[in-house]
């Protein structure tokens, strides 16, 4: 119960509001009615592909800790499992079977971040000293738990290795059981502001939905398109670390008036095409602070899941030329239980 892992919640979170054990945040807010306001979207019946290739942006110039995908064979009794003919184990079969595997860094590329993803040192039991959690007050240790050898993290090759992580509440495949589907609104920050780096506080946000007339509502799920990823495209996984950090806009973590907007826009998740939603390192760094403040907002505070690396310059594109700006959009993440984060292939439908 939700008593026996928290005393405090942290100021301006809904810890609790959901249930003493709610894994969802606000996804919970993601009703049938707002699949039904998605689907009424539907106007002419064409589809985008919101993700990258996985193998984008290529190199770890981007993020020095994740790795494009590795795609391997399999083995079949000791043999490569690729190209490999039925008739060699088997006499007299004709088939030519392939299998494969991946080794594959969840956050690589286009990419859901569980609740599990990001927690944050925070005085829970109201006992004057910090523990660290995650939403609804889940516990590291305790709830998410990890391996404390850097021998058990990283990459094995071996092919009877063992997981040794696991998001044993607020896992990844909480979402993929919502299913994720309902109405979208795609605010494009990109028309306004070009490709330059910009960061987008309160004040420029409000100016560039009143200037497209955009109404967010509750249940809605954000799209933000700075052209970001579309950059990373044409870079043809050889990322230039200057040009990416230059380049697109991205939110100010460190405004309070819009994280409260945020909170009162009632939006279910947010979305964008670039590399962390929020500015990072964030404006006025404060070593004694969230690095990524939005993320502890979102994530920690409110259950609000965010999306990354996705490719929206298409459909961003279409909309602003058919005067639209909300589409039906659905997006589930890998039912990959324990993980705190997942690869999406996400679709808009117009």
């Amino acid at each position: 119960m939700a008593e026996e892992r928290w005393k405090r919640r942290p100021q301006g979170s809904n810890w609790g509001d959901f249930g003493p054990n709610d894994q969802l945040g606000r996804l919970n807010l993601l009703t049938a009615q707002q699949v039904l306001k998605g689907h009424e979207e539907v106007r002419v019946g064409e589809t985008f592909c919101l993700s990258l290739p996985l193998d984008y942006p290529g190199g770890n110039a981007l993020h020095a800790n994740r790795y494009p995908p590795v795609i391997r064979p399999t083995l079949r009794k000791g043999y490569v499992n690729f190209n490999c003919v039925l008739d060699d184990f088997d006499p007299g079969r004709t088939d030519v079977l392939s299998d494969d595997l991946v080794v594959l860094h969840l956050q690589y590329s286009t990419q859901w971040d569980g609740l599990s993803h990001v927690g944050s040192r925070f005085d829970a039991d109201a006992d004057g000293l910090p523990e660290s959690v995650y939403y609804n007050g889940f516990r590291a240790g305790r709830d998410i738990v990890g391996p404390s050898s850097p021998t058990d993290a990283g990459v094995f090759v071996d092919p009877g290795n063992f997981s040794t992580s696991s998001a044993k509440a607020l896992g990844i495949e909480n979402m993929a059981q919502k299913c994720v589907q309902g109405r979208a609104a795609m605010v494009d920050l990109h028309h306004h502001l070009g490709f330059g780096r910009t960061v987008v506080g309160y004040d420029a946000f409000m100016r560039i939905l009143d200037a497209d007339s955009i109404e967010i509502e509750t249940g809605d799920i954000l799209c933000l398109h700075t052209g970001f990823s579309e950059s990373i495209l044409k870079m043809n996984r050889d990322p230039d670390p200057s040009k990416m950090h230059t380049t697109g806009a991205a939110l100010d973590g460190r405004d309070e008036r819009l994280l409260q907007w945020i909170t009162d826009s009632g939006v279910v998740a947010i979305a964008a095409d670039n590399y962390a939603v929020e500015a990072y390192p964030a404006n006025g760094d404060d070593p004694c602070c969230a690095a990524l403040p939005l993320h502890e907002h979102c994530l920690f505070k409110l259950g609000i899941h965010l999306g990354e690396l996705w490719r929206l310059t298409p459909l961003a594109q279409w909309l602003r030329n058919h005067k639209r700006y909300r589409f039906l959009l659905t997006a589930p993440p890998l039912n990959l239980p324990g993980a705190v984060a997942s690869p999406v292939t996400p679709v808009a439908t117009v």
